[in-house]
């Protein structure tokens, strides 16, 4: 620790590990709304969220919770819920007549084809106009849940002990895990009916 009085402490939330001021004050100074993307051990988080001197200001929110309304009885967590988590919140966006806005991971690292890019896809999608990079957004086959459909279909074949347990949460409540990809597109056709 720094013993001299030109030491500066930092800020509470950054010693913390939970706000980058320096990313945080270019976003602010930009004026625009911000899609912020957070996530969880259990949920994906997001919101759109207005800058104000008194503090931020949330407009919209969807968590991946939400999507059971809808039918999804999968995993909260994974890229096919992320991203019908942005279409979520895209949808309840643009209801509010919000259509712009800019993505903010917080310190979430921003690694190719990740679970926080699915949820910008899902909100561009919606029809929200946010910039960004094709390169940074999952494939569309991991989007749809194709990877979890071949796998699970793999191992029920080949080696149904392993089946059993990676999939046992699905199992206990009688969810197929090779029918994700149909369940997917039929949420997906559910929260795009609320655009009409």
């Amino acid at each position: 620790m720094a013993r001299t009085a030109r030491y500066k402490v930092p800020f509470r939330r950054r010693r913390e590990g939970k706000t980058n001021y320096y990313k945080r004050l270019k976003m602010i100074i930009s004026g625009k709304k911000r899609l912020v993307v957070r996530r969880t051990d259990k949920y994906i988080l997001a919101q759109i969220m207005e800058a104000k001197v008194n503090g931020d200001i949330t407009l919209a929110t969807a968590t991946s919770k939400e999507l059971e309304k809808y039918g999804w009885n999968y995993s909260f967590k994974n890229t096919p819920a992320a991203y019908l988590t942005g279409l979520l919140i895209g949808v309840k966006a643009l209801k509010r007549g919000i259509k712009k806005a800019i993505l903010d991971i917080g310190l979430h690292p921003p690694v190719r084809g990740a679970r926080i890019f699915a949820v910008l896809k899902g909100a561009v999608d919606a029809g929200m106009e946010i910039p960004f990079s094709e390169e940074v957004i999952p494939r569309e086959e991991r989007i749809r849940g194709e990877h979890i459909s071949k796998y699970a279909t793999y191992l029920k074949e080949n080696n149904p002990e392993i089946y059993e347990r990676q999939f046992s949460s699905y199992l206990k409540r009688k969810i197929s895990p090779e029918k994700i990809v149909e369940e997917f597109e039929r949420v997906k056709g559910r929260i795009m009916e609320e655009l009409k």
